[in-house]
């Protein structure tokens, strides 16, 4: 840790005191009206004052412990230029808040890792987002799997456009199956391209978060980056390429070998998809699913599972998300009720 920092026993009995080096970082990192410091308190357990160029932390000695964890990695993210925000305020907290074992892990490379894009410098946000963020680094083959707003397609994005600014590779592929999920697309207006964009609007919001939308455009009509449905990719053999398959379990098993089988000389893919949200046809099987089973152990295929504690939108999306899991658990339980009546 930074020696900028200094954390020292106080002469009351359960609290800590941290001193810092520069007064002028101490507004951005305690936010404004002190609501990094509020919400520090709100998740942890401590209470947290300021008076000077110290914080004083008062609570259990693992809360405090915490909460010093998270204000020094956010102190040593000021001083190294860059800007807290309260997502990263969030993502600190979550990342000392995660089950032991996960910190272990997170406490190595992973939790320094950061992706430059023109537009901002990305970190992990939890213990599996830095394991995801270096699997998709390090394999050919990279499968995001877990529920809604962990990351899994944004951090997809912004990995693949910070390899095309290094040249690593000569394009971006971004592609969804279209399956309407009770939706018809014959009522949309517009012609096919204009029918098929709302499927792909994620995606977009992902690239123009990363790049500035002069540099989406031209990536765009240039070909640098494409955006297209699954089914556009049949035939083809997508070299020194970054392809992602977003929605992935909404592809059928034959779709999803043919995808797979496209990937060419120098490119890599990513695969996400959330195995609770499958819009296919009542007793269709899923493409992800059958795929994860097939590869499972193969050399160069990594699979990376996100839960609900890696969700890093509204705290309420992460509460959401455990209670229709325990609800979907609670239906597999024989005895239990379903839909009204006993299963």
């Amino acid at each position: 840790m930074t020696q900028s920092t200094a954390g020292r026993p106080d002469e009351k009995k359960g609290s800590l005191v941290i001193d810092f080096d520069d007064n002028q970082l101490l507004s951005e990192l305690f936010g404004e009206h002190d609501r990094h410091l509020a919400r520090l308190e709100q998740e942890l357990g401590v209470l947290a004052t300021s008076r000077g160029n110290e914080l004083v932390l008062t609570g259990t000695r693992d809360a405090r412990k915490r909460a010093e964890i998270v204000v020094k990695d956010l102190y040593a993210r000021l001083k190294s230029g860059l800007e807290v925000t309260p997502g990263e305020v969030d993502g600190a907290i979550r990342m000392a808040n995660a089950p032991k074992a996960d910190r272990e892990r997170g406490s190595g490379s992973n939790s320094k890792l950061q992706i430059t894009t023109r537009k901002r410098v990305i970190s992990p946000r939890s213990p599996t987002q830095g394991t995801y963020m270096q699997s998709l680094l390090d394999n050919e083959l990279v499968f995001g799997v877990g529920p809604a707003g962990t990351g899994k397609t944004y951090l997809a994005v912004v990995v693949a456009v910070s390899m095309l600014l290094q040249k690593k590779v000569d394009r971006i592929i971004l592609s969804r199956p279209a399956v309407e999920a009770g939706e018809r697309l014959g009522f949309l207006p517009g012609d096919m391209r204009e029918k098929i964009d709302p499927y792909l609007r994620p995606l977009y919001d992902a690239l123009y978060d990363s790049l500035p939308g002069e540099q989406v455009m031209t990536g765009l009509e240039s070909g640098e980056i494409e955006v297209a449905p699954l089914a556009f990719m049949r035939g083809r053999t997508l070299a020194n390429s970054f392809v992602i398959l977003d929605e992935a379990q909404n592809c059928t098993p034959v779709q999803m070998k043919m995808f797979l089988t496209r990937l060419g000389e120098n490119s890599r893919m990513a695969i996400t998809g959330d195995p609770s949200q499958v819009d296919l046809p009542l007793g269709a099987k899923s493409g992800l699913g059958d795929a994860l089973r097939v590869l499972e152990g193969v050399k160069g295929v990594s699979t990376v599972h996100f839960t609900a504690r890696d969700v890093v939108r509204h705290p309420l999306v992460t509460r959401i998300v455990q209670a229709y899991g325990a609800d979907e658990s609670d239906l597999l339980t024989p005895g239990k009720y379903k839909g009204g009546e006993k299963s």
